[in-house]
């Protein structure tokens, strides 16, 4: 369940970026991918259950490169990497000694993963509608046009025009919540972040 809400959730944030606050949010939101080059930060994610119980936070560090290059530090309360270098998309869980490889492909076209790549078209994936301002953010719904996506929406919350927060809602009732902070926007990342080899001794599955 992790790797599919990761796969989904995985999308940029920035610090200083030329969006105009006073402009529509999903104007905002569309100028904020588009000027998101790369990108680093630090992350907190929670996830609830059906009955809205909160799971134990999970916090790390997020990396990006476009095109197609991302990396996701999971710290706390378990060691993970997930890392992708373009076609394809590592999940190392260092606890269960274990890695998985999926293809970076038109399967993933229907989520939010591939966003951060800048190889999406977000009119054509998704039905985006403003949500109105609630906690200081101004929150955009992205609705999937693919109904076998797995999930049911994400909502994208901007703060004067960078990402303040996100929210989604997947088919089998878990709710997932991000919160970014030291958020830097274009930093220069070293190529080699993004490349991934399994540690030896442990399994490797490739789909």
């Amino acid at each position: 369940m992790l790797k599919k809400i990761v796969t989904s959730l995985i999308l940029a944030a920035g610090l200083q970026s030329p969006v105009r606050a006073e402009e529509a949010p999903i104007k905002q939101l569309k100028a904020f991918l588009k000027s998101s080059a790369s990108l680093s930060a630090d992350f907190k994610q929670v996830s609830y259950n059906k009955a809205g119980q909160a799971g134990q936070p999970s916090l790390g560090q997020f990396y990006l490169s476009r095109p197609g290059k991302f990396r996701w530090n999971y710290q706390k309360p378990f060691a993970q990497e997930i890392v992708s270098n373009s076609d394809k998309v590592w999940f190392y869980d260092a606890d269960l000694e274990q890695v998985t490889v999926k293809q970076l492909d038109d399967s993933l076209g229907s989520t939010p993963a591939l966003l951060l790549t800048g190889q999406v078209d977000i009119d054509e994936k998704f039905v985006l509608e403003e949500q109105g301002n609630e906690d200081d953010l101004n929150w955009i719904r992205l609705s999937p046009k693919n109904e076998e996506s797995g999930f049911k929406y994400i909502l994208i919350g901007l703060s004067h025009g960078q990402l303040g927060g996100m929210e989604l809602s997947d088919n089998f009732g878990q709710l997932t919540r991000i919160y970014f902070s030291n958020i830097k926007l274009n930093p220069v990342l070293r190529n080699d972040m993004f490349d991934f080899k399994p540690p030896k001794g442990v399994d490797v599955f490739e789909n």
